[in-house]
C-alpha cells in the first residue's frame, strides 16, 4: 500500500516511517499538516494516512476532514497517531472520517495489525468503485441500446421524442430556427415483395449510411418507422435543409440499388420533405414534423424521387 505519514515530531515521525517500509508498504512523510495536505492531492492512490492529531496549522483534525471531503475513487483509510485517548476525542475524530488510532509511543505490531485491517478494507472499496464503474458503463451502454435502432444503427423513436422536446425548449428560450428533414425511400414495399426482407434490411442500412454521412456535428438522425428517417439540423434555415436533402437524394440514387419493381424498372430512390420552424412562432416541434411530412406527401405524390419544401403555412410546396 502507498502509506502517508503526517507528524510533526521528527523522530517520531522517522521511527514510523521506517516501521511502514519493514512491513512492505510505500510510505510518504510530512512534517505538518499542510505539507500533507498537499502530498495527498498530488500523489495518486494513497491508500492510507496516518496522521498526528496536533500539529502546528492544519491539524489532524482538520486533514481528515479535508480528506473526506475530497471526491476521489476509491477510498483513503485514516489513522490517528495521538496520546489523547479520552472519550471525547475519539468521537470527534470519528465524526470527521477516522477509521481507527494508533496510540504513542509506537508499537510496531499494533502499526501491522491496522495496516493489515486498512489493506483489507481499501481493497473492499477498490473492488466496489470497480463493480459501480463497470454497472455505470453497463446501463449507460443499455440506455443507448434502448434508443437505437438496432437496424440502421440511427436513433429510434424514444431517442428521438427526448430529443425533441430538449429542441422545444431550446426553439422557446432562444427563439431558434430549426430544421427537419423527412424522407422515405420510394416504392419500398414492392421492393420488399420482390426481392425479399433481407434485401430490404440491407438497403435500410445502405440508406442509413448515406444519412449518417451527411450529418454534421450537432444534427441529429432517426429511423422514424419502417422506411422513413427523420434529419434534425438545429439552428439552421430551410435553405440548408434543401440542399442537404438534395444532395441526400442525388447519393441514394447513384448507389444503383437495382429496383425492377418500379414501372419501368430502375433503381432505389428516395423522396424528402423538408421545413423549418422557429420558436419565435410560438409552435411546438410537433409543427415542424407535421409541415415536413405534408412536404414528404407532396414529394410522393408528384412523382417521387425528388425533393419539396414547406417554407410556411399558406404558401404552399416549392420544388428545390
Amino acid at each position: 500500500m502507498r502509506v502517508l505519514v503526517a507528524e510533526d515530531e521528527a523522530v517520531s515521525r522517522l521511527i514510523l516511517q521506517r516501521a511502514v517500509e519493514k512491513l512492505g508498504h510505500e510510505c510518504l512523510s510530512a512534517n505538518d499538516g499542510e505539507q500533507a495536505w498537499r502530498l495527498y492531492r498530488e500523489t495518486s492512490g494513497v491508500d492510507v494516512v496516518i496522521s498526528d492529531w496536533m500539529m502546528p496549522g492544519t491539524d489532524g483534525l482538520e486533514l481528515c476532514r479535508r480528506i473526506r471531503a475530497e471526491n476521489r475513487d476509491g477510498y483513503t483509510y485514516f489513522i490517528f497517531l495521538t496520546a489523547l485517548g479520552d472519550k471525547e476525542h475519539l468521537r470527534m475524530g470519528l465524526e470527521a472520517g477516522a477509521d481507527d488510532y494508533l496510540s504513542k509511543p509506537l508499537d510496531r505490531e499494533e502499526l501491522e495489525v491496522r495496516l493489515i485491517s486498512a489493506s483489507r478494507v481499501t481493497s473492499l472499496h477498490r473492488q466496489l468503485s470497480e463493480q459501480k464503474s463497470e454497472l455505470e458503463r453497463l446501463n449507460s451502454r443499455l440506455a443507448e441500446q434502448a434508443r437505437t435502432d438496432p437496424l440502421t444503427g440511427l436513433g429510434n423513436r424514444l431517442r428521438m421524442e427526448e430529443d425533441l422536446e430538449v429542441l422545444h425548449a431550446r426553439m422557446q428560450r432562444y427563439g431558434q430556427t430549426n430544421c427537419a428533414i423527412l424522407l422515405d425511400i420510394d416504392l419500398f414495399k414492392p421492393y420488399n415483395d420482390t426481392y425479399g426482407h433481407p434485401a430490404g434490411d440491407e438497403v435500410l442500412r445502405r440508406v442509413a449510411g448515406v444519412i449518417g454521412s451527411y450529418c454534421r456535428s450537432g444534427d441529429s438522425a432517426y429511423r422514424y418507422g419502417g422506411e422513413e428517417f427523420l434529419i434534425i439540423l438545429p439552428e439552421q434555415q430551410l435553405k440548408t435543409g434543401v440542399s442537404i436533402a438534395e444532395r441526400l437524394r442525388r447519393t441514394v440514387e447513384t448507389l444503383e440499388i437495382p429496383h425492377d419493381a418500379k414501372e419501368p424498372p430502375g433503381f432505389v430512390t428516395i423522396s424528402a420533405g423538408v421545413a423549418a420552424l422557429s420558436g419565435e412562432d410560438g409552435e411546438a416541434t410537433d409543427t415542424l414534423l407535421k409541415e415536413a411530412d405534408e412536404a414528404l406527401y407532396e414529394a410522393k405524390r408528384t412523382g417521387r424521387n425528388r425533393v419539396k419544401s414547406a417554407p410556411g403555412k399558406g404558401t404552399g410546396f416549392d420544388d428545390r
